[in-house]
């Protein structure tokens, strides 16, 4: 049958099970949305407030349901305005299909009104890009986009397409998508007999969990791997939720703001099995340093990872729910019991805590998991509020913490919320920031009241930037250059005239009654919470320290005592 592009646009996202889709219109993707609105009963279009807040949103869905999610713009701003949020995804690897619309094609290249080269700008933030100037090559290319997004590592892919493109016509002809498989043909016999034997003949294994086990799904093949190899399990920001944070064996957060339990176990450890993980500077500290007195066990999809930033012993390509399947077929219980006592021993000597009576993040975030009895999806911007989310909120579920690990996107996270809030009617979706944080997209606000989204947003107002603070303080003999927010904004009013409830709480009884009621609200809620601008996230490695080498404020404390 004979379509427009812009009907064709329509009918792929339909095959490809797309039911809800985030964007703001423009001239030049005027076409696509005339055709959005004739299909308003099977694909909900999420007016965002700004085209960051769209890309962000389509983040959210993905992370949180594994499903790509789509964004929409239109040209010159419109797309750029998608750059943070792409590039957001590249980096943590989600699932996001961008469909800009740009001038028309004899207006290409002549710096037409609104006319701009997203995919030249985008080239390297994304899986993949497209310009079709064809009709005819339209479905397949967004067919393409699709399974590119998907297929292996994930990670966004944009297709733009000049507005002549979707006023002309082509043939369609529908098809229906099969699900892709998972890349295993790299799995060889021979890798999975030497990790085995690795694992065999270790005495101090530790586990390294990062969010490629979450995308994959691989929980369960986890859990039944850590318990066959017993071994304590440490994760990165992005693994949280793949191994439960209730189980005996995990031992928290491993790098910078790690635990000491993790940081001292994995330095001390004689095989470091690493799932899933890229190695980030934030996790090793000094990389010549790390893991010193390990073998590296390395499983990862992307075989870019392999050798990158750590040097491996051993290594298996391909998918990790897969690649835990088969190694757990070969093994049976290992029997690490006085390794397991040394690390529940540091476990023990040193738990994750922080200063009583006052209001405090990790106070707030330790209520929040009490009052949500841990079954919340939690969002968060980036900085202090972020890390203090990592540790005092134990995950027993992937696609339950939703963050920006490798851009660090100021800004991510109210849009990301709305978008795991979409994805997850039925669920509490909570984002967590800092004042400096919310500022740059609190505007979303007035997105999520017109949804009329139950989400909470929770503001730790410390009146400065805060983990930029924490530096200075710690590093740079307190010159706070730039980062005290001495400004009059209120952030309560600022709900308030947006549609949203908005409450300020000075104490630990305020915020538990104000969480109690925002929990028991079918609106969205915003908190600001007044703590203290000095507080500071510990444990902390830091830069160019190992990670054996973490310290606290007792610490500091203890080094100043003559």
């Amino acid at each position: 049958m004979q379509l427009t592009g812009a009907q064709i646009v329509i009918e792929c996202l339909k095959e490809q099970g797309v039911d809800t889709v985030f964007g703001y219109p423009g001239g030049a993707i005027l076409n696509v949305y005339d055709e959005l609105y004739k299909h308003s009963h099977e694909i909900k279009h999420v007016l965002t407030s700004h085209e960051q807040g769209a890309s962000h949103a389509a983040d959210g869905y993905a992370r949180a349901t594994g499903k790509p999610g789509v964004c929409l713009a239109t040209s010159g701003p419109g797309a750029t305005n998608l750059v943070t949020g792409i590039a957001t995804a590249y980096m943590d690897s989600v699932p996001v299909v961008a469909l800009t619309c740009n001038v028309g094609v004899s207006l290409l290249g002549k710096d037409s009104f609104q006319e701009i080269d997203i995919a030249g700008i985008t080239t390297p933030i994304t899986k993949h890009n497209f310009i079709v100037k064809d009709v005819n090559k339209l479905a397949e290319t967004i067919r393409r986009a699709f399974r590119i997004a998907q297929k292996g590592r994930p990670g966004p892919v944009l297709v733009d397409i000049p507005k002549d493109v979707t006023v002309n016509k082509a043939e369609f002809r529908p098809i229906t998508v099969e699900p892709e498989e998972r890349y295993s043909e790299n799995i060889t016999e021979e890798a999975l007999a030497y990790a085995e034997k690795l694992i065999r003949a270790s005495e101090k294994p530790y586990l390294f969990v990062g969010g490629g086990a979450v995308i994959s799904g691989a929980s369960r093949e986890l859990l039944e791997f850590a318990e066959k190899v017993q071994a304590p399990v440490s994760d990165s920001l992005m693994g949280k939720g793949a191994f439960d944070g209730n189980h005996e064996l995990y031992t928290g957060m491993l790098g910078m703001h790690g635990t000491k339990t993790s940081n001292y176990g994995v330095s001390e450890c004689d095989l470091l099995i690493a799932i899933g993980v890229r190695f980030s500077d934030r996790v090793t500290g000094n990389a010549k340093k790390f893991a010193k007195n390990a073998r590296i066990l390395q499983f990862d999809i992307d075989p870019a990872e392999i050798n990158k930033n750590i040097v491996t012993d051993a290594h298996i390509v391909g998918d990790i729910k897969e690649i835990l399947s088969r190694l757990n077929q070969r093994l049976e219980r290992q029997d690490h019991g006085e390794w397991i006592a040394r690390i529940m021993g540091y476990k023990q000597k040193y738990p994750l805590k922080y200063a009583g009576g006052g209001l405090s993040g990790p106070f707030i975030i330790e209520e929040i998991y009490r009052q949500t009895k841990g079954d919340a999806i939690m969002v968060t911007e980036v900085g202090q509020h972020q890390m203090w989310a990592a540790q005092f909120y134990r995950y027993r579920n992937p696609r339950t913490l939703i963050t920006s690990g490798g851009l660090g996107t100021m800004g991510y996270g109210l849009g990301a919320a709305i978008g795991a809030q979409m994805a997850n009617p039925g669920k509490q979706v909570i984002n967590i920031a800092g004042d400096g944080c919310f500022r740059m997209n609190m505007n979303e606000m007035a997105t999520a009241v017109r949804q009329k989204l139950p989400l909470i947003q929770v503001v730790l107002n410390n009146h400065v930037l805060g983990m930029v603070r924490q530096w200075q303080t710690l590093f740079y003999e307190q010159h706070y250059s730039a980062t005290v927010l001495n400004d009059s904004v209120d952030f309560v009013k600022v709900a308030e005239a947006m549609g949203a409830a908005g409450i300020r709480v000075n104490d630990r009884e305020e915020f538990k009654e104000a969480f109690a009621n925002a929990l028991a609200s079918d609106m969205p809620v915003l908190i600001d919470c007044m703590i203290d601008s000095d507080d500071k996230v510990w444990p902390m490695v830091a830069p160019g320290a190992a990670i054996s080498e973490a310290f606290d404020g007792e610490d500091m404390k203890n080094a100043k005592e003559p």
